[in-house]
């Protein structure tokens, strides 16, 4: 039986757990580490027993949200177990964008690693490889592929016959299983490392993975034997607003314009063409974006990619082929213009907001084309039948967050299997608690629709799509109407009390739930075997009312209340300062963004904005002082100490 460790915690989410002194002899080895490398005084939540349970040689399987702190879970124990002779860890990660930042910050804090994929030239890649089998590397970075080529596991037969063969940790471990969201066929042959090289401990991450999932996750990476720790995964920081389609491009230029205008951000939509045109229409509104998605040119990716982690203010317009392993922290908006295919893209896609612990937004806009879209496109799967019902389940779990009218940070977590109270009293409530929806008996009207459908089926057998369903609902005579003889059906003008909008919500609710289906290229409407039951009045619809957009409810919800980090193209500071405090913190942006330059990083690599905040508001006098703040590890002080004070001293 597979142990478990449950450290949910909601409440503890936001504030570093001080575990006090370690029990093990790992455990002090690991907290000097974390205080001398990286420069923390505590771990937060459940690390300190992940790193203590990896360093002792024990396996884990870790969720863990996004910006909770998985790097840290086995960065720590590579570094505590290559101090003890144990030799390199091996990180498996999908993302050359991905590597190359994680190995500049390992560097930048004095920790030798090292990256192998294709954007090496051969000799970089012999050099990094003599240095790997010698020893001196305390990490390396790997994607699968080349995780298990003979060359490279000739590589790790030899470290691990000389004992140099220290950890594997298995970054985006959803990335196994065909339930996950991100599905990739090279992970399922890492079980290879268990088979292999059962001595060396494991320790598989990820920041979604419902129960289906991480049953996938520990079956095919063989981790029968190991740990499982599942942190909250609330991220208490992120307002969740979701709004009925209505011009989307136009509710999206608001949104941005109201509340981020300045901010960095990322906007997901499903088709590369549509990436393209959004990106083009924001430049054209006065909002830097850029593209990014699979059709693009490598170096083009690469360079807007680069653009955005160490720019300021810029938005990404993005398919889901942008975004794992993402580490900007000061992303303050993530928005979908198209419906994501189930509750872990969302909440995976959502998560690369407010990375910082900073208040950020998960804005979404949809309408029944996204529901009929994402049905068509798990019909149309050559998928068996047992996956496309799970994948229906899990569309139909993220269609119910997006329509309901209680708290959706309560469904949202619920999904996940754990707890959760209203978050109307919460300082990033959701739209919902924040301005409840006003709602609406909509059975009498699905039965109405489902008639006519029934309707269109006697009179010549014909099917039609949403549109023309709501022109003879609401009795409006059109060309189609009129060459159809639709105005003579009973249900001509029947529904011409409801507006179109609600007509389509109850549509969207209808297919959603399975009492509808879409045909064809025309996504013509066909009713289900189970639309009796609304016929016969057996089912109940309780339904939101259209509203006004959430970015329009939540401005005037906010009124004068103090404006939120990054809302201003002159970015505010993470924490109050005063203004002698501000003029310093400024300045210490500018000394970083010279060094990022230098050293070809992002900024955040060099010190987060937080570190470089409290370094303003306590304005150190000398190198011990800064070594106090929290962020400012040995190899970073010892660097960049003396420039501080220079820069702090004016």
């Amino acid at each position: 039986m597979t142990p478990y460790v449950d450290v949910m915690d909601a409440s503890a989410a936001e504030v570093p757990t001080v575990r006090g002194e370690a029990p093990t002899a790992h455990g002090r080895a690991a907290l000097s580490v974390l205080q001398t490398v990286f420069g923390y005084t505590a771990f937060r939540n459940a690390q300190a027993e992940i790193v203590d349970h990896v360093c002792a040689d024990g396996d884990a399987l870790v969720l863990m949200p996004t910006g909770g702190g998985k790097s840290l879970c086995y960065q720590v124990p590579a570094i505590v177990r290559h101090r003890a002779d144990r030799g390199v860890s091996i990180v498996v990660s999908p993302l050359i964008a991905l590597m190359h930042d994680q190995v500049g910050a390992l560097e930048e804090a004095g920790v030798h690693a090292a990256y192998l994929n294709s954007s090496l030239t051969s000799e970089e890649a012999q050099r990094i490889e003599r240095e790997m089998m010698g020893g001196r590397l305390v990490m390396l970075y790997a994607a699968p592929e080349r995780l298990t080529t003979p060359r490279f596991l000739a590589q790790l037969d030899s470290l691990h016959e000389r004992g140099l063969l220290s950890l594997f940790a298995i970054d985006e471990a959803h990335c196994v299983s065909q339930w996950g969201h991100d599905f990739r066929e090279d992970y399922l042959s890492l079980n290879v490392l268990h088979e292999r090289y059962p001595g060396v401990p494991r320790i598989a991450l990820t920041a979604t993975a419902d129960d289906l999932t991480r049953a996938d996750i520990i079956e095919r990476l063989q981790l029968g034997d190991a740990r499982i720790f599942i942190s909250s995964f609330d991220r208490p920081n992120i307002r969740y607003g979701i709004v009925e389609k209505d011009n989307a491009r136009a509710q999206l230029l608001r949104f941005i314009q109201d509340e981020h205008d300045g901010d960095a951000g990322i906007v997901y939509c499903q088709s590369r063409k549509k990436v393209d045109e959004t990106a083009v229409w924001l430049s054209e509104e006065g909002i830097t974006a850029l593209p990014y998605h699979a059709g693009l040119d490598a170096d083009v990716r690469r360079r807007h990619q680069d653009r955005f982690l160490r720019e300021e203010g810029l938005v990404m317009v993005a398919t889901i082929a942008f975004g794992m392993g993402i580490d900007k922290p000061d992303v303050r908006f993530v928005a979908h213009l198209d419906l994501p295919k189930n509750i872990e893209s969302y909440y995976q896609e959502t998560g690369r907001a407010g990375r910082d612990g900073l208040p950020a937004d998960a804005w979404m806009a949809y309408g029944l084309a996204d529901v009929v879209n994402q049905r068509r496109m798990i019909d149309d799967s050559p998928a068996g039948e047992e996956f496309k019902r799970g994948q229906i389940g899990k569309l139909e779990a993220l269609l119910a967050l997006a329509e309901t009218h209680d708290c959706r940070r309560v469904r949202l977590l619920a999904y996940f299997g754990e707890p959760s109270v209203r978050c109307a009293a919460h300082q990033n409530a959701c739209d919902n608690c924040l301005s409840p929806p006003v709602t609406w008996n909509a059975t009498e009207a699905a039965r109405k629709a489902l008639s006519c459908i029934y309707r269109f089926h006697q009179n010549g057998g014909q099917r039609f799509g949403a549109g023309h369903l709501i022109d003879v609902l609401r009795g409006k005579v059109t060309d189609k109407v009129t060459q159809h003889g639709h105005a003579t059906l009973s249900t001509f003008g029947i529904g011409a009390d409801v507006s179109e909008g609600q007509w389509r919500a109850v549509l969207r609710q209808l297919i959603a739930l399975g009492y509808l289906r879409t045909e064809g290229e025309y996504h013509t409407l066909e009713l289900t075997a189970s639309a009796r039951e609304v016929l016969r009045g057996e089912v109940q619809l309780l339904l939101r009312e259209a509203s006004a957009s959430a970015s329009t409810a939540r401005s005037k919800r906010r009124g004068a209340a103090t404006p939120r980090a990054g809302a201003f193209k002159d970015k505010a500071p993470p924490v109050p300062l005063d203004a002698e405090a501000t003029e310093r913190f400024s300045a210490l942006k500018a000394w970083r963004a010279e060094v990022a330059r230098e050293h070809n990083l992002p900024a955040y690599v060099v010190f987060h904005d937080a570190t470089l905040a409290e370094m303003a508001r306590a304005q150190p006098q000398s190198l011990d002082d800064i070594a106090q703040i929290s962020g400012v590890g040995a190899k970073k002080l010892e660097a960049y100490g003396r420039e501080i004070l220079r820069v702090l001293q004016g």
